[in-house]
């Protein structure tokens, strides 16, 4: 069976809660400007996605914004706190 290439320097790999060696990992590939999302089972890659660096911002809020209205639908989910927004403080 294939290795995984390894990650770049900056990078994650988050595993899926269904298991059966699902992964989606994230790579920062700077000399192409570019964020590479891909996704894989079984240590093979079933595909991927290269994001242009200038639009990073627009996945970070849609992930942000998402967390956040998660939160408000079940706010225990942080022993009953909600997520800061941006530029808020926690209290």
């Amino acid at each position: 069976m294939p290795l995984p290439r390894p990650l770049p320097r900056h990078g994650a790999v988050l595993l899926d809660p269904r298991g059966e060696d699902r992964a989606l990992r994230v790579s920062w590939h700077p000399e192409a400007d570019v964020v590479v999302l891909s996704q894989w089972r079984d240590n093979l890659c079933a595909g991927t996605f290269r994001l242009p660096v200038e639009e990073v911002p627009v996945l970070i809020e849609a992930l942000r914004s998402g967390l956040a209205a998660a939160y408000d639908v079940v706010p225990d989910r942080a022993g009953g706190d909600t997520l800061p927004v941006a530029g808020q403080r926690a209290g």
